[in-house]
């Protein structure tokens, strides 16, 4: 294909059938990332019996790895040479063991008939499943992030893309509740519950990777040859890389704003089932339910901020659902047993809040690759990205750390399977209701700071795109003489 042609080619809007398979790459690994998010510290506590220290150390271990893994696979993913793209292979080859090692994560394997023995056996397990897991989750996560700012150069059609992306990631975490409460229906062993639901929700992930390589496969092969034309650089070592990017300081902003607001989702995450059942005093039905208005709340805003953000920019739309969130978390705190309606009025509130902070951060990433690309001459998605989804695992392990280690500290009492949930002393209620209330809240705030202090707006990009083309223009004139 010639400049021209891929030029006009890339130029072209993104169709509606490529937004849909892209959207349908964060549909697998955001159900299983929904799953754990709510449920594995439960898993952990109430069904595997684990102890609630030693589960929250499952998730720090296994995240300490994830924090070596994701640059590495982000620099590789950049010099990946294959027909079929740069990011294809990781996400073809990484799929099925990544559907298997989620469904090791819910088996409750017996070591010892010595209980002491036994929790240390289920601990090693356990991280052991939980490393492998994230190892082939960056493999395919990681690289499917970076299509974003390969598929589409246009500052408001990449908010749109990923309006289709996270409609996608949370329509996935609605149908994994519903899918949670059907089997919990069906099967009344919890063991089995759980194991069953690693399998069925494993399966829609594998066969959810495969619809994205599919359907954004052409456009990609487009964007990637104009990417070829123009960028044939020597590669940068991945040390350099690293301070490059760190030395970006839109970069390090949007990541601290996007670490702030995730951290506040799986602080929430981790505490709401603690927090419905053992504060609130509801079932587990309930409880999921609350899960589900949430999520559900959030994935119709989506399209909503899409819309608010084209007419006032990414930084107030921003601004608009932080406030919403920040009412809401600050309200759970106060939020007293019995006060059913406002419980659920709070969910709807923190629902909306949600969505911008799984909306704003990812279409920021792009125009910042664009500032470095003006600045160094090169495309590195694969390391910008790679910081990011290791921020998202971060924030996973820091939110269920930090609560698994405060409910140890705090006195609460693991269940015990067939037996009735027991009854926790008040210090391990108020942790409950710190970690659900004012933790989050103050994370948010910070979140917000940060993203006053963002520089990159409509106008600044559109200017970075413009210096981007006569750059472009430039070369192909030096080269034709």
């Amino acid at each position: 294909m010639s400049d021209s042609a891929s030029s006009r080619a890339a130029s072209e809007p993104l169709t509606l059938s490529t937004k849909l398979a892209y959207g349908a790459g964060d549909l697998g690994t955001a159900i299983t990332a929904n799953i754990l998010g709510f449920y594995l510290l439960f898993f952990f506590t109430s069904v595997a019996g684990l102890n609630a220290g030693l589960a929250a150390n499952v998730l720090l271990i296994s995240k300490i790895w994830d924090a070596v893994n994701d640059p590495i696979v982000g620099v590789l993913s950049d010099r990946t040479q294959s027909h079929r793209g740069r990011r294809y292979p990781w996400m073809i080859w990484g799929a099925i063991p990544f559907g298997i090692t989620f469904v090791l994560q819910w088996l409750v394997p017996r070591f010892s008939s010595d209980p002491s023995a036994n929790q240390w056996g289920l601990f090693w397990y356990y991280v052991v499943v939980a490393i492998l897991f994230n190892s082939f989750y960056t493999m395919v996560n990681l690289p499917y992030t970076a299509l974003t700012a390969e598929l589409t150069q246009d500052y408001n059609e990449r908010t749109s893309l990923n309006s289709f992306r996270f409609a996608f990631s949370l329509g996935g975490s609605i149908v994994s509740i519903f899918l949670v409460i059907l089997i919990s229906g069906l099967i009344p062993d919890p063991h089995q519950q759980y194991f069953a639901i690693g399998v069925v929700c494993a399966v829609i992930s594998v066969l959810a990777v495969g619809w994205c390589v599919w359907g954004t496969r052409q456009r990609a092969a487009v964007m990637e040859a104009l990417r070829l034309q123009h960028h044939q650089e020597a590669p940068i070592p991945l040390l350099e890389q690293i301070r490059i990017a760190f030395s970006n300081r839109p970069f390090l902003l949007v990541i601290g704003i996007y670490l702030c607001s995730w951290l506040a989702v799986q602080l929430t995450a981790s505490i709401l089932k603690f927090f419905a059942i053992n504060w609130m005093g509801y079932s587990d039905l309930v409880s999921n339910i609350v899960i589900l208005v949430v999520l559900s709340t959030s994935m119709a805003m989506l399209f909503v901020w899409n819309m608010v953000s084209n007419r006032v920019g990414k930084k107030a739309t921003y601004f608009m659902g932080m406030g919403l969130w920040i009412i809401a978390q600050t309200g759970l705190f106060f939020l007293q047993p019995g006060q059913t309606v406002l419980m659920f009025t709070l969910a709807v509130v923190a629902g909306m809040g949600v969505a911008t902070a799984y909306l704003i951060p990812w279409s920021m990433l792009p125009d910042v690759i664009e500032l470095d690309e003006l600045r160094t001459g090169q495309r590195r998605e694969g390391i910008f990205y790679s910081f990011m989804v290791l921020l998202q695992k971060i924030g996973l392990a820091l939110g269920l750390f930090a609560v698994g280690q405060a409910l140890e500290w705090a006195g609460f009492i693991e269940s015990v399977p067939g037996q009735p949930v027991p009854t926790q002393p008040d210090s391990a209620l108020l942790a409950i209701r710190i970690a659900i209330g004012p933790f989050p809240t103050l994370v948010l705030i910070a979140g917000v700071i940060l993203a006053y202090l963002y520089p990159i707006t409509r106008e600044v990009h559109a200017e970075i795109l413009l210096k981007l083309r006569e750059r472009r223009e430039q070369r192909d004139e030096n080269l034709d003489h």
